[in-house]
């Protein structure tokens, strides 16, 4: 039996440099680009939209931390699944995984392939202007959900190939996004306008455009007089929910512990 599981066991073929691209990849998505815009509409100044990063990257590496000593003391793949299992036991394990492969993963495979359909039918515009290939009411399948199915099948294919593919096609797309976002942060600094800084890091505030108050703390739809410290913080825990949610995936790497050298 030791030698089967023994066998059984995956092989340590990735190291440190594909675990921190696994993280960098994983938390480098979609959801870093789309979440910004709500926020900045929300609080409406980038003041406030970097204070929210700041925030969510402190708890991300408090959480990250957490979970590196217990990814240390508990060095097998499955992630939270072995945590919950390993210290609540066999039900909560088996709940949270169900609940990983119907709800969480699932989901979050599936927003993150719309949005690279949204954002390709930008480059190629013939995937927004080509008519539904099913349509029955407001129901319909369009050309760029079947890009999306297409993309999740196509990765699903290479990761089952082995550790190896899989590794190569995440080193190689996580660093052509670094890349891309040094170079955007780079001219971004280089081309803006003093006028446009200035404006975007005003600190005032009434930047808090969906926290207006009058002086008894109730909400005003347009105009406002005062916004009192827990506004402020009511704000900022609402603009965080995008914040934190384009943040989560960097626990990703805790699946493949088992497949890490050096754990």
């Amino acid at each position: 039996m030791e030698k089967l599981q023994g066998e059984s066991a995956p092989k340590r073929k990735l190291g440190l440099f594909d675990a921190a691209m696994l993280v960098m990849g994983s938390m480098i998505g979609s959801g870093i680009f789309i979440v910004s815009a709500d926020i900045m509409r929300n609080l409406g100044s980038g003041y406030w939209l970097i204070v929210v990063w700041v925030i969510t990257g402190v708890m991300t590496v408090a959480a990250a931390i957490s979970y590196g000593e217990l990814s240390a003391m508990f060095p097998k793949a499955g992630g939270q699944y072995t945590y919950l299992k390993e210290i609540f036991g066999k039900m909560m394990g088996f709940l949270y995984g169900w609940g990983l492969f119907t709800v969480i993963q699932t989901g979050t495979i599936a927003a993150v392939a719309v949005a690279f359909g949204k954002f390709t039918a930008y480059l190629i515009p013939a995937l927004n202007d080509a008519a539904p290939l099913f349509q029955n009411g407001s129901y319909k399948i369009t050309w760029i959900q079947i890009l999306a199915i297409g993309v999740i099948l196509l990765l699903t294919y290479i990761n089952t190939k082995g550790v190896e593919s899989g590794k190569l096609l995440q080193n190689v797309f996580t660093g052509s996004k670094i890349v891309a976002l040094i170079g955007l942060i780079l001219l971004g600094f280089l081309l803006v306008k003093n006028n446009f800084w200035s404006g975007n890091m005003s600190f005032g505030w009434d930047a808090f455009n969906n926290l207006k108050t009058d002086s008894g703390g109730n909400f005003l739809k347009s105009g406002w007089e005062s916004i009192s410290g827990m506004g402020i913080m009511a704000g900022i825990a609402a603009a965080m929910v995008g914040s934190v949610f384009s943040s989560v995936a960097w626990e990703n790497v805790t699946f493949v512990s088992g497949e890490i050298e050096n754990t």
